[in-house]
């Protein structure tokens, strides 16, 4: 089975199933969370046994590669033949059902939702004075967070507008540049980052393994992207201890059975921003908020379907 870290991580807590991760030789079912080529070559075997872990839809590449609008056609049908290879799709959402449906892909979709490991991103106080030492923030700081890809569809050209308004905390985004030169935007993102103001940081890409320290340093989480599936930098903030303020977009309004901040604007995120900062009743209800939603992602309930479902392609 090929997975991702936080699946791995998960499935290995027990033993009643062996993972092999990008091994070679042969298994009894093969589980990809990737779509490339590898995923065709590697799956040739496995006719009838053949999972994979939908975390990109063609939408998503709006605001993340340029031109994507002449792209699409080719994205679309690129989609369509890496989904229908697969005798089962786990779409990660409810959006991610529907795109998937709307290829007209035959294939089974199943839909189970990306783990929260709980215990790997709550805080301590050690974590935070960790965390601020390797970001070199002072103890003193209110520290708002951001964390993605430096995309335009991450909306981080909206976080340093927020940052812009609200001058009495720090802003730092946590980020990479996969796609290089290739990434919308990345020359406007680069000259605006550029010219921000000292109370703005940009980290480059983490590790890992620093994230539950990053995450620890912070005292609000910011989340202002376009387009997401089940994300889960968010719910690893909130897992992490502390309010998280998310788009108002229709792809959470599915997905989550309970409430959380929402914003529909930049100014919504300023003003939620701010009475964060000086409302303690308001700071409270979100850390409730946080707790409430991570609770739909318990690392139990999603390995039982996955386990469940490897035994049962198993016995086809």
């Amino acid at each position: 089975m090929e997975l991702n870290i936080h699946k791995i991580e998960l499935l290995k807590e027990k033993n009643d199933v062996e993972v092999v991760v990008n091994g070679e030789g042969l298994g009894d079912v093969f589980h990809s969370h990737t779509y490339g080529p590898d995923f065709f070559w590697r799956g040739r075997n496995y006719k009838g046994k053949r999972i994979l872990t939908v975390h990109v839809i063609p939408d998503s590449i709006k605001g993340s590669l340029p031109q994507w609008e002449l792209l699409m056609p080719f994205v679309k049908w690129y989609f369509k033949k890496v989904y229908s290879f697969a005798d089962v799709c786990i779409a990660i959402s409810p959006m991610v059902e529907k795109a998937i449906t709307e290829l007209n892909t035959n294939t089974r979709i199943v839909q189970i939702f990306n783990p929260v490991l709980l215990e790997k991103w709550k805080r301590t106080p050690g974590m935070r004075t960790e965390g601020r030492k390797l970001l070199g923030l002072l103890d003193s700081d209110y520290v708002v967070l951001g964390v993605g890809q430096l995309e335009g569809r991450k909306g981080v050209e909206d976080f340093l507008d927020i940052a812009d308004a609200v001058q009495d905390a720090k802003f730092v985004w946590v980020e990479g540049r996969p796609l290089g030169l290739f990434t919308e935007g990345i020359s406007r993102i680069n000259r605006r980052a550029a010219k921000s103001t000292g109370h703005v940081y940009f980290t480059g890409m983490m590790e890992l393994d620093q994230m539950p320290l990053v995450y620890a340093a912070a005292d609000l989480f910011l989340f202002p992207s376009y387009q997401e599936n089940c994300p889960l930098a968010p719910l690893e903030a909130a897992a992490s201890g502390m309010p998280v303020i998310f788009r108002n977009l229709i792809e959470y309004t599915l997905l989550y059975d309970n409430v959380y901040l929402k914003a529909n604007d930049t100014p919504g995120f300023i003003e939620l921003t701010k009475r964060l900062i000086h409302d303690e009743a308001f700071y409270q209800q979100g850390l409730r908020m946080g707790d409430e939603i991570v609770k739909q992602f318990d690392k139990n309930t999603i390995r039982e379907k996955l386990v469940t479902l490897y035994h049962e392609m198993n016995s086809n």
